[in-house]
């Protein structure tokens, strides 16, 4: 799908909204994300309690304490549950383990939407709203193989994963960037097990800062010259441009990441990041509000989009140094809608 406007679902994503009924007065929601401090969660909790004001929703939010925390969401689940809200929009820490708890609501007849991370299976839930997220991998593994030109042969690839979980959000990420890299896959719902001299090493981050600058340290000590770093997002890269400045190599690596928050399209501009693939929160909880909107008043559920087994809500590669043959916009572009 090509970038067009701040409604990157297109006619689709339309529809959707186009559906929803005027006013939804007695029906209650939840949000489930995996934290409440994660910017890119906070964002979601923002579109998710705006769309719920608009449409007199009742919403109770939840979230876990640290990435990773799967039992907090099992029991938010049930608490939901328990309070009779007609739908869930869950962005789940362990897509395998929390299929059980959301079986148990779909069959007590709650809608449950996944946003951002889709579940394992994904017809575990009724729907998924998200970014195509290999395919945002695949953006920044292509612009950093065209950007290093024929350096890209040799280059020294450092990898910082989220979590060992795995398949999930984490793994599409890496593998679409491999692949755009020009790195051959071993087993694609995996990250690890490639055999590709170029790769250093993967170290997990959490999803932060701190845990992006360790993991950082430690494939440094592995080969100090680590020229291309990927990683899971924008927090994880913040810290491992830190380790980098540290050992005095922040501006001879090339940094990518995936989410294009405000802050991280700001480290794009100031040159922290060479490139990001931009993602839209605000977007997916906004459509999943209405969705839930819509189930309550006649029963519909979400569509995916066409071709796909999810709702594609966009994704587009946000950079100052276009290189040919990769669709990009710039940080002033990607300022203006970051995360909208």
């Amino acid at each position: 799908m090509k970038f067009k406007t701040k409604a990157l679902a297109g006619a689709a994503a339309l529809a959707l909204m186009s559906a929803a009924p005027a006013m939804a007065v007695g029906v209650s929601a939840c949000l489930i994300t995996k934290t409440d401090t994660n910017p890119f969660f906070v964002k979601m909790k923002e579109g998710a309690e705006a769309k719920a004001a608009e449409l007199g929703v009742t919403l109770k939010s939840y979230a876990g304490k640290i990435d990773g925390d799967h039992e907090s969401q099992v029991a938010a689940i049930e608490a939901c549950v328990a309070d009779g809200a007609k739908g869930i929009l869950l962005t789940a820490s362990d897509t395998k383990a929390i299929v059980d708890a959301v079986k148990a609501a779909r069959d007590a007849g709650v809608l449950v939407i996944a946003l951002d991370t889709p579940l394992d299976p994904i017809d575990a839930a009724d729907a998924t709203f998200a970014t195509d997220n290999f395919r945002a991998g695949l953006l920044i593994g292509e612009w950093a193989k065209a950007t290093l030109g024929d350096k890209a042969a040799e280059a020294k690839i450092a990898l910082l994963d989220l979590s060992i979980a795995q398949p999930s959000v984490d793994v599409l990420r890496d593998q679409g960037f491999l692949q755009g890299f020009g790195v051959d896959l071993a087993d694609p719902n995996k990250w690890g097990d490639e055999t590709d001299a170029r790769i250093i090493g993967n170290e997990v981050t959490s999803g932060n800062e701190e845990g992006g600058l360790k993991a950082m340290e430690a494939l440094l000590t592995k080969d100090p010259d680590i020229n291309v770093v990927y990683t899971i997002n924008e927090p994880s890269a913040a810290g491992a441009y830190e380790a980098l400045k540290a050992v005095g190599r922040e501006k001879d690596v090339l940094i990518v990441s995936v989410d294009g928050g405000c802050p991280g399209v700001a480290n794009v501009k100031d040159g922290v990041i060479g490139a990001t693939s931009q993602q839209y929160p605000l977007l997916m909880a906004s459509l999943g509000i209405e969705a839930i909107a819509k189930y309550a008043a006649d029963g519909t559920k979400p569509a995916p989009t066409e071709g796909k087994d999810f709702f594609d809500t966009g994704v587009a590669l946000v950079t100052d140094k276009p290189v040919a043959g990769v669709e990009s916009i710039d940080t002033t572009k990607g300022t203006e809608l970051c995360w909208g």
